[in-house]
């Protein structure tokens, strides 16, 4: 099996970012949702943006907006891939001539296979825990005995994951990529280089083992 690729989420600062990288991240997350902790205005994203190496994405998460409020940030910040959060349909996601990646909440009744064939232009799926007040960045995990050994398009592993715990994740799901926020980090919005290096050390580890 490959290497997992690992997904860094939430970045607020520059120095964070570029630790990050510099500790193996594949990808980094820039939070457009005002309700969030870890939320950054086009600015703050802009300055983190310029910071990423090449080779590294520089992702952009929504939750449920506009046309004209994604728009602005493409306008002003440099993204290689949009991540939708919400209930965008798989018309919205597409209408911005960028690839995209579709997060689904992982509630008891939800039909997986159902939303992934909806969104079948979409370059990959977000698995994350399902919480009634929260889109992501809840700490939590889903059962990962739901997590499905086969799909069209790669899966992204979110949830509740720590470097404690991000081994046991990936040799039971076996996912293309682990996405991490508040597991890595110091307080919200900050992240720990230790937490972060650990993180990404043990989830690369455990694929070229497996």
């Amino acid at each position: 099996m490959s290497v997992v690729r690992v997904k860094i989420c939430g970045l607020t600062d520059p120095g964070d970012a570029l630790m990050a990288c510099e500790a193996g991240a594949d990808a980094i997350g820039l939070v457009f949702y005002a309700p969030s902790s870890r939320f950054v205005s086009c600015q703050q994203a802009a300055d983190i943006s310029r910071v990423v190496p090449p080779f590294v994405q520089r992702v952009g998460l929504f939750v449920n907006p506009t046309v004209e409020q994604v728009q602005v940030v493409l306008e002003q910040v440099e993204l290689d891939l949009l991540q939708f959060h919400g209930q965008e349909t798989p018309a919205f996601c597409t209408s911005f001539r960028r690839p995209y990646i579709k997060a689904f909440a992982m509630r008891d009744d939800f039909d997986l296979a159902a939303a992934m064939a909806d969104h079948d232009m979409a370059r990959g799926f977000l698995l994350d825990a399902y919480h009634p007040a929260l889109p992501g960045g809840t700490g939590q995990a889903f059962d990962w005995q739901r997590f499905p050994q086969q799909a069209a398009r790669p899966l992204i592993l979110a949830g509740g994951l720590t470097p404690d715990n991000v081994c046991e994740a990936i040799a039971q799901c076996r996912p293309w990529a682990v996405d991490v926020s508040g597991g890595v980090e110091s307080s919200p919005g900050i992240k720990s280089a230790e937490r972060v290096l650990a993180f990404i050390q043990r989830a690369k580890q455990t694929t070229s083992e497996t």
